[in-house]
């Protein structure tokens, strides 16, 4: 008989102006709780950052993947951010023995990514399972660090602050030098 693992699946970055949509499934070692877990838009950077940590050194298995503002403005941000959780949920499977092993997906949010899987969608999951907590925080600290790094790359526009979110700040850097490759085509900057 095969163990049946549950992992949480995730998104971050739906409601940016530029940039990916990030997605991370996770599978905690339940011989090793993570204390603290919740959804990462309720945690401060520096705690988020402290979890990622230990998520990435305790959990049993993990994958983070992404859609790019391309899929985004062909796609549509809802089916770009589904594409993002099947690529996750791929990767997972890969590190998984499936001759013992069953995955079981608990996704955050009402919207099933259509996986070839057991999956359960959880409405507020990120914040009641512990797994899918683990995938929002690891979804929003690698769509962070992406945001931080293209900074660099276009430093006008201040995404190391605001991480391409719409603040005025940002409206105000489209306005004054236009959209970049990072500027999701098929969102209103105004």
């Amino acid at each position: 008989m095969k163990t049946v693992l549950l992992a949480g699946l995730d998104e971050a970055g739906r409601g940016p102006l530029a940039g990916p949509v990030f997605a991370a499934a996770v599978i905690l070692d339940t011989s090793r709780p993570i204390n603290g877990l919740r959804d990462s838009k309720k945690l401060s950077e520096k705690k988020r950052n402290t979890l990622r940590s230990l998520i990435l050194s305790q959990a049993r298995a993990y994958s983070i993947a992404s859609a790019s503002v391309e899929e985004i403005d062909e796609l549509n941000i809802l089916q770009a951010s589904l594409l993002a959780m099947r690529r996750a949920a791929v990767q997972l499977e890969a590190q998984i023995d499936h001759r013992a092993i069953e995955v079981n997906y608990w996704v955050d949010g009402n919207q099933d990514p259509r996986l070839d899987r057991p999956t359960r969608c959880v409405v507020g999951g990120d914040d009641l399972v512990p797994a899918i907590a683990a995938a929002s925080i690891l979804a929003k600290t690698s769509r962070d660090a992406y945001m931080i790094d293209a900074a660099k790359r276009y430093p006008v526009y201040g995404f190391e602050r605001h991480k391409g979110y719409p603040t005025s700040m940002h409206r105000d850097a489209i306005a004054a030098n236009g959209p970049c490759d990072m500027h999701r085509r098929s969102f209103s900057w105004k």
